[in-house]
């Protein structure tokens, strides 16, 4: 009989979705190599494999058999795709048309040579990022540039405004995502997008206020309040957008600071200037790459307490996601600042899940760890952490994490489930 590659659901899913890989007809006890591959859409490929050997009847489940070697070794159902690495050095894999799927190839090869087995079976396996019925809504509305994605079905739905770090650009497949669990999720731009400035020099909050103001009166947004959801440069944005402005009631923040960074912010007749940092301080890893986490000031220092976001004005609960091994910045860190600023102002101690070998980009499921990529602003290539088998548990626990949160906050539905790290 010949060997089939079974997936299930076979169809295809969602990034965040886990698939089941299968192998029947092999011989029993057979050792063979399974192999994964993409090429995202700058064309660069993005490959993993592992060995394994059948069971006594010939069949092999990645749910019940640990991996022998390979990318990854252990007990890891999604392991061909969480360990892909690129052949191309320090690229990063992200999604930039959601609309289509990664295709991920699946082959078996006979034996534990990756690279000169007999090819047995293969099969291909979509990954998509828009459930289906979501809908996705280019929006050019005043100076907001954005797209609004809808879950599908009538009535309203709880907002969440998603913005991520200093590369710039508008980035859609986390909000994407989040549209099929019942959000209507806003990714927003606000820097090298369209006619939005190239780069991050004075910043205006009344951009942000703009968006928020946009999504409370939307049709298919269920006010009286949204949520925030922000990473790197986005998270302290996300901060400051909820200490100053009205209709913000749930924030998470990913590996951010608790300080403004990059460029001076302002609003109304406010400003926040930026934490300083000292580029002397950079270091370079044995590979040559940049490291940063060393070049920012301490903001607890009298002289940067200006820079300081005044959170405690903030309406609403937070979540912190941190990734204890980010070498961007002391996500860790800035994280109990934020906890003992709150608390020393009477505020209800902000929830804080401290992810272990986890670096800087936390990610949805199944995405794999960039430890290093070029920087699209700096253009060098940045050091960021992580380990990973660990980052990868980080992520899916996160993701469900940030789920909770928000079904709770947004849309009063409680959740008994704790972070399982």
């Amino acid at each position: 009989m010949a060997a089939r590659l079974i997936l299930e659901p076979a169809g295809g899913c969602c990034w965040d979705q886990p698939v089941r890989i299968a192998v029947r007809g092999l011989v029993p006890e057979q050792p063979v190599t399974l192999r994964a591959s993409l090429r995202d859409e700058k064309g660069a490929l993005f490959r993993a494999h592992a060995h394994y050997r059948a069971d006594a009847g010939g069949e092999l489940d990645l749910a019940r058999a640990p991996a022998l070697g390979g990318s990854f070794a252990g007990l890891e159902p999604m392991g061909l795709i969480w360990a892909m690495e690129p052949d191309k050095p320090y690229w990063r894999l992200l999604k930039r048309d959601v609309q289509t799927p990664f295709v991920v190839e699946l082959e078996v090869l006979d034996g534990h040579e990756p690279d000169c087995g007999r090819l047995l079976a293969r099969a291909l396996h979509e990954r998509h990022f828009m459930r289906p019925g979501v809908r996705r809504v280019p929006v050019r509305e005043g100076r907001v540039r954005a797209t609004l994605f809808l879950p599908p079905g009538d009535g309203r739905f709880p907002g969440i405004i998603d913005l991520f770090g200093s590369s710039g650009g508008l980035c859609e497949y986390r909000a994407s995502l989040l549209a099929g669990y019942g959000f209507a999720v806003l990714a927003l731009a606000y820097f090298r997008f369209q006619d939005l400035p190239e780069y991050l020099n004075d910043m205006r909050l009344e951009y942000f206020e703009e968006a928020v103001e946009f999504m409370l009166r939307h049709p298919k947004v269920k006010g009286p309040n949204i949520g925030l959801l922000g990473f790197s440069k986005g998270g302290d944005l996300c901060l400051s957008m909820a200490s100053f402005l009205k209709g913000i009631t749930a924030t998470v923040l990913i590996n951010a600071c608790v300080a403004n960074t990059v460029a001076p912010l302002h609003y109304k007749d406010i400003i926040i200037p930026v934490l300083g940092s000292e580029l002397r301080k950079q270091k370079n890893t044995d590979l040559g790459l940049l490291n940063l986490v060393d070049i920012w000031n301490d903001p607890l220092e009298e002289h940067n307490q200006q820079s300081l976001i005044p959170l405690e004005k903030a309406h609403g609960p937070f979540l912190f996601i941190v990734g204890m091994d980010d070498q961007n910045w002391k996500s860790e860190l800035y994280a109990h600042i934020a906890s003992k600023r709150l608390q020393a102002y009477g505020k209800k101690k902000p929830q804080v899940i401290y992810y272990p070998e986890t670096g800087h980009f936390i990610d949805p499921p199944y995405f794999p760890l960039s430890r290093a990529s070029v920087h699209s602003v700096l253009g060098e290539a940045v050091f960021y952490g992580g380990e990973p088998r660990a980052h990868s548990k980080a992520q899916e626990d996160a993701w469900q994490q940030i789920l909770i949160f928000f079904q709770k906050y947004l849309n009063g539905k409680k959740s008994v489930q704790h972070s399982k790290i």
